[in-house]
């Protein structure tokens, strides 16, 4: 009997070192994987908080320099020419009126009566069938989400390509909001929808990059962006077309308080043309986890002579879909490999590239679905 205690307690004791060891690990992983992302946006959160006073603070002063020295000038304002170059008061934008007459041989304009400013934007969920009903029977969309305007020359065509995993009830809500903004900027577009199966971490880049390949084999698109499901834009003058430079559309999100987190950032909506993506080769592909690819991506935009532009005002705002990464973890392996992007530009990316996809063609969108590996994007030493 006496046995039997002792060997009781040790039983007690083992379970409550398993349990104390179990509880520890778990902590410790957490810190590792999340604690730091959430470290980092409420940092940020504070920052922002403390620019967004700031930036009151100097407009409310300038509101009152307007005021009182409103008759000190024939125009009213604080420059004798006219000219405001205050940044915090948004310049009008000249856009045609609601009588132009479209002409379907020339080419459509970017700032059309269509494109009214402010969209509404409905987070509230909907099925993929809502939306099939909503638009490809009524909006004359083809297979793949494929759509030109009739009464004009679509100035760009551009190929919208959607890193995904698990996000099934936010890619209707997208198509909801970006569909009939696209139509009313007169483009000529399609959805690709690019699923990452298998185990491995999330790779958003190199999602891109088998993305970009799958669409070129469809149609000679010259103009590509790089779009989140879970970022809704707020406003339809926030031209989806391509330029001479790469664009960041998705300037000011509302997680971080419509404000810019950090100069270098090229997240969320991002544009370049087939040419330019060509020429930097692309995403990088060893971002395994969330975080970094995007600032790699601005690093090679700027090797390659280029320089990113943004929206100017208010035109680039975004709401973000609430989530949770889903298991998806932070690659702690990021920082190393920002220090070294020049050497890995031409030697990872869309020239390094395997893939074997699987491919269905739904109404609104191109789905390609790809088991990623590290082993389909050889690397040698650097």
């Amino acid at each position: 009997m006496l046995h039997l205690k002792r060997l009781l307690r040790v039983s007690n004791r083992s379970f409550l070192a398993f349990i104390f060891f179990f509880s520890l690990s778990t902590s410790c992983l957490y810190f590792i994987y999340v604690a730091p992302g959430l470290a980092n946006t409420y940092l940020f959160m504070v920052q922002a908080r403390g620019i967004m006073l700031r930036d009151n603070v100097r407009t409310i002063g300038h509101m009152i320099r307007l005021y009182t020295n409103k008759n000190s000038t024939l125009n009213g304002t604080d420059y004798p020419d006219g000219n405001n170059t205050s940044e915090y008061i948004a310049q009008p934008i000249a856009y045609l009126p609601d009588n132009f007459t479209y002409a379907p041989n020339l080419p459509c304009p970017e700032k059309l009566p269509s494109m009214k400013g402010v969209i509404d934007v409905n987070m509230t969920e909907i099925t993929m069938d809502e939306i099939h009903q909503n638009f490809s029977k009524y909006l004359d969309i083809q297979p793949a989400g494929h759509w030109k305007p009739k009464d004009c020359k679509p100035r760009w065509k551009v190929a919208i390509l959607i890193p995904f995993r698990n996000r099934h009830e936010h890619l209707p809500i997208l198509f909801r909001h970006l569909i009939p903004m696209l139509q009313r900027q007169r483009l000529q577009f399609a959805f690709y929808v690019i699923e990452q199966g298998g185990t491995q971490p999330f790779n958003r880049a190199m999602l891109f990059n088998v993305g970009f390949k799958e669409a070129m084999k469809d149609l000679d698109w010259d103009c590509l962006v790089f779009h989140d499901v879970d970022h809704i834009p707020e406003n339809d003058r926030n031209y989806y077309g391509c330029g001479q430079m790469p664009r960041h559309f998705a300037a000011k999100l509302d997680k971080y308080m419509y404000i810019l987190p950090y100069n270098e950032f090229f997240g969320g909506v991002s544009g370049v043309t087939v040419e330019q993506f060509r020429k930097i080769n692309g995403f990088p592909n060893a971002f395994w986890g969330w975080g970094g690819e995007d600032d790699d991506l601005w690093n090679r935009v700027h090797y390659a002579g280029f320089n990113v532009t943004r929206p100017e005002g208010d035109l680039g705002i975004y709401k973000s879909i609430p989530h949770h990464h889903r298991g998806e973890v932070q690659f702690l392996g990021r920082y190393k490999l920002l220090r070294y992007s020049k050497e890995r530009q031409h030697l990872d990316g869309l020239n390094n590239l395997n893939y074997t996809p699987e491919i269905t063609m739904g109404s609104l969108y191109k789905n390609i679905t790809v088991n990623l590996t590290p082993e389909l994007a050889p690397i040698e030493d650097y």
